[in-house]
């Protein structure tokens, strides 16, 4: 019979304890108490048919409700006459609730959390409310999570390196593994104007809140022997910190942008030009440089649907950026090196032309071959070579 078992019961507890809804009340949250359970038993044909089964059920059903309240109702048959079956299931209590899935010694826990969070950093409540289980999984870490939040809250944008934050029991790499959950601390504890709000995401941890970050570094090389920055005679390979490359205006017309090192380091020499080892889906640094809009970008990535997002995203920094070996020339050309892209993307890029959008189309529907891409470095270097003149010879 499919009749609601006192498994069944602890099922529904269990699903209340999963989203975190159990808890929440000790925090400020909602209480859901009490709480009515789903209840299905015998109907009154099944309880003439099955009278013996029904009885067994009841003595389950009661003989386990330890924990939750069963309301019974009067049922009266032609036959057996007027039984008393249960109607109702309640949990009264979150007690109740607990002791039902043996977590009485998780609810002391989050008990205890909450009542510290009270005393040093009350505004992290809703945060306990939010995220229960989360700060479970985190009991032992939150004392010392709540007097780094109290640390900055004292030094806001204090532009020291994680490695200088000096609390006892607190070291730089505790700060780096716990980045997500204290992002979500921060941002409740800390006043707005301590925020810098378009830094977001791991990498922009430091830079919203005020730490000083290792420095990002850019590389490229000069093209042209002439524009030599070191006087070495040696290939000119240059890694400097963003801030410095965005003071550097050098005296190049070209700009070209390659995602692959190898084609980075090979790529040939070009009057009055630079390559630059390209950054995948992150050009902030590159924004920074404004010397860069003055200059021809040429933009060289895979010929695949993510190397045409990379090229639509570059855009909406650099407008007027081209994109090299990205043609249907070049992807025709190289048949024999077509390879297979895992996730292709799928969304609009509004910023392609009409050319780049109709490769594009053809990729992501998958019109010439399933999921195809061309790797930028599996092109010849002697198709490499001839684009380069032809952009000589244009004048570009």
């Amino acid at each position: 019979m499919n009749w609601t078992t006192p498994a069944d019961l602890r099922a529904q507890a269990q699903r209340l304890w999963n989203t975190g809804a159990l808890l929440a009340s000790l925090a400020g949250g909602p209480s859901l108490f009490p709480k009515r359970l789903n209840l299905k038993g015998p109907t009154s044909a099944e309880l003439a048919d099955h009278f013996a089964e029904a009885r067994d059920w009841i003595a389950r059903l009661e003989g386990e409700a330890k924990h939750y309240r069963v309301v019974r109702r009067s049922v009266k048959h032609r036959i057996l006459g007027v039984n008393s079956v249960p109607k109702e299931i309640w949990l009264d209590t979150l007690e109740d609730a607990l002791a039902l899935l043996g977590r009485r010694r998780d609810g002391d826990r989050f008990a205890d959390l909450v009542a510290l969070t009270e005393t040093q950093q009350p505004c992290l409540n809703t945060w306990l409310a939010k995220r229960p289980l989360r700060a479970l999984e985190l009991a032992d870490d939150w004392p010392r999570l709540l007097e780094i939040v109290a640390w900055l809250q004292q030094r806001p944008r204090s532009g020291l390196y994680l490695r200088q934050v000096d609390i006892p029991g607190v070291h730089s790499k505790f700060i780096e593994s716990h980045r997500a959950v204290l992002a979500e601390l921060f941002d409740l504890a800390l006043p707005r104007e301590a925020i810098a709000e378009t830094a977001r995401g791991p990498s922009g941890f430091c830079r919203r809140y005020g730490f000083s970050d290792k420095p990002l570094r850019l590389r490229f090389r000069i093209l042209d022997p002439n524009l030599a920055l070191l006087a070495t005679g040696t290939d000119q390979d240059i890694a400097v910190t963003h801030d410095t490359f965005a003071r550097l205006d050098l005296p190049v017309k070209k700009v070209f942008i390659t995602e692959n090192e190898i084609n980075f380091l090979a790529f040939p020499p070009v009057p009055r030009s630079m390559v630059i080892f390209g950054a995948g889906y992150g050009f902030e640094m590159l924004a920074e440089a404004d010397w860069l809009q003055g200059r021809e970008i040429h933009y060289w990535g895979d010929i695949d649907t993510h190397g045409f997002a990379i090229l639509d995203q570059l855009r909406a920094n650099f407008p007027t950026a081209v994109s090299f070996l990205m043609d249907r020339d070049t992807l025709l050309a190289h048949r024999l090196h077509w390879g297979k892209e895992s996730q292709p993307e799928q969304r609009d890029l509004p910023r392609l032309n009409l050319e780049e959008c109709a490769l594009y189309d053809d990729l992501r529907r998958n019109r010439l071959r399933d999921q195809l891409r061309l790797e930028q470095e599996r092109i010849g270097f002697a198709w490499v070579a001839r684009a380069l003149a032809k952009l000589r010879e244009n004048g570009t």
